[in-house]
């Protein structure tokens, strides 16, 4: 059992049958009456989110997560398989669990899976992103004094806002986190 206190962004716990990872949370503790945590919860087992607020002093049931390293390896329908380096094991993991992080992996790229009960309970990638640029228009020539900026279209079908000297074939970093171009390569 853990404390409300204790919560914080990416935690799996234990409600009402349910497993639930927190994506936001906020501890708010008013001039009178009891501290409390506002959270944003995801459900694991069907993906919605929903809005729950703890008092502070309240008891939630931990879990235990394991962690594995995978290899993606392909996508077929509404499957992405990964491959477990250690076991070469392949475990398909259906596309609406890994929503958050689609846009910013590829074939060949290792990433970490979350499991309970040998149960896939999510993902997680590094902050930011190298990926190669398959679609960009021709910036606009003379057009640099004002910082202007284009879309261009990612090899992971992703599309960005960049500086107009982005071109075709350019590896640029991404924030896995807010989708924004940080750097190119």
């Amino acid at each position: 059992m853990i404390s409300a206190n204790n919560l914080r962004p990416g935690v799996v716990f234990l409600l009402d049958g349910e497993l639930y990872v927190v994506m936001e949370y906020s501890y708010v503790k008013p001039g009178k009456g009891i501290a409390y945590a506002k959270t944003k919860l995801r459900r694991l087992s069907d993906g919605n989110s929903v809005n729950r607020t703890f008092r502070s002093e309240e008891k939630i049931e931990d879990v235990r997560i394991e962690q594995k390293v995978m290899q993606y390896l392909y996508k077929d329908g509404n499957l992405l398989y990964f491959m477990d380096n250690d076991t070469y094991e392949q475990i398909p993991i259906n596309i609406e669990q890994l929503e958050d992080v689609i846009n910013f992996i590829i074939e060949g790229s290792n990433i970490k899976v979350n499991l309970y009960e040998d149960k896939v309970v999510g993902v997680e990638i590094s902050p930011a992103v190298e990926l190669e640029v398959a679609v960009a228009d021709p910036g606009v020539k003379g057009d640099t004094a004002t910082g202007a900026s284009k879309s261009v279209k990612l090899v992971t079908g992703y599309t960005v806002q960049v500086p107009l000297f982005i071109e075709q074939g350019d590896i640029i970093k991404v924030d896995t986190r807010t989708g924004e171009y940080l750097e190119r390569m």
